[in-house]
């Protein structure tokens, strides 16, 4: 991992250390599940397993992920079944290289690179304001990828 500290420059340049992506709401029930699997997809058909580690939590999490949120995903071919929220510790915060925070956060961590995507939290929503949901945090995800480790070519 590279150190919290480090400058976008060294980041650029160590491209045999790890780049942690965390993402995190209230619940870790919804929007950062989601967030989660299209990076574990866009880390996978990139080929970056050992350069990308991906966190995933929430202040207060929920019992179970939404089953909403496992069933827009599974419409795209992402499965969450199995998966439990569980909590993000401000250490794990301070060590990431980039945390996204999906609309329910004001963090400030210093050396770290922080984004709060303003999103809907689709717990208690219809299937297709979900699916609305869903498809914005697929496009920032991809952006992210892009802008971290060059736009994808369709090829690993």
């Amino acid at each position: 991992m590279t150190h919290p500290t480090d400058t976008a420059a060294d980041t650029d340049e160590a491209t045999d250390e790890t780049t942690t992506l965390t993402f995190m709401c209230v619940r870790n029930a919804g929007r950062s599940q989601m967030a989660t699997a299209f990076a574990e997809r866009e880390r996978d058909r990139r080929g970056l397993g050992d350069r990308v580690e991906i966190v995933t939590g929430g202040t207060a999490p929920a019992d179970s992920v939404h089953g909403v949120v496992a069933e827009a995903l599974a419409e795209v071919g992402l499965d969450v079944n199995g998966r439990t929220p569980r909590h993000v510790s401000e250490e794990t915060l301070a060590a990431s290289d980039f945390v996204a925070t999906m609309g329910c956060s004001t963090l400030d961590l210093d050396g770290v690179d922080t984004d709060d995507w303003d999103l809907d939290d689709p717990g208690e929503r219809p299937i297709e304001e979900v699916r609305e949901i869903r498809d914005e945090i697929e496009r920032r995800v991809v952006a992210l990828f892009d802008d971290r480790f060059g736009e994808y070519d369709g090829e690993r």
